[in-house]
């Protein structure tokens, strides 16, 4: 995990200064802080997923391109975030709230990727050859735990959690639980795709 935190620092830095931008600059347009970016590109920490995906939007550059980089750096498959990893952000003055928690984990979408979203449901038992799809694909676990196998590689995604990889990958979601696990996803198609 830990090298792939510095191959998205390196892929974020690389293509922030190839686009000539400062630090200031894509801070402003991902609307987060100075401090975020530069420790992100030191690899001291990784961004939730929606403010990556804001990151490679202030960079002017495609999602697919972005994360092939990553790829070359470190062979990352995958993206998994876990519940506890997700920013809590305030959207109300706190003292006059009670109960309210909010977790961010998608943004807006993107100019220039198109996306479509969709609820799975997936049964325990279930069977399915492994699938390939044109799009980067995210999912959210709504309910339950499934096992994703994304290539050679498995992950467990549990309730809360989300996962994020490229469907060029040969991959297969298994319900090995005793419950309907549900799961809401995303594709991003970008221009390159088609």
């Amino acid at each position: 995990m830990e090298d792939f935190l510095i191959g998205i620092g390196k892929r974020l830095k690389e293509i922030r200064k190839k686009n000539a931008l400062t630090i200031h600059e894509v801070a402003n347009r991902a609307g987060v802080s100075n401090g975020l970016i530069s420790r992100i590109e030191n690899g001291r920490t990784i961004p939730s997923l929606p403010v990556l995906i804001e990151l490679i939007h202030s960079l002017e550059t495609d999602i697919t391109y972005f994360f092939e980089g990553v790829k070359n750096i470190k062979n990352a498959k995958f993206i998994h975030i876990k519940k506890e990893d997700y920013q809590k952000i305030e959207k109300e003055d706190r003292s006059e709230t009670k109960g309210f928690n909010y977790y961010h984990i998608f943004s807006k979408s993107i100019n220039s990727i198109g996306f479509e979203a969709v609820i799975l449901e997936v049964e325990p038992d279930s069977k399915r050859d492994k699938v390939i799809t044109d799009a980067w694909e995210f999912k959210y676990i709504i309910k339950g735990s499934v096992t994703y196998i994304i290539d050679d590689a498995e992950v467990v995604v549990n309730e809360g959690d989300s996962l994020c990889f490229n469907g060029r990958l040969p991959h297969v979601p298994e319900n090995r639980t005793k419950e309907n696990c549900v799961i809401l996803v995303l594709y991003f198609y970008s221009e390159s795709n088609s």
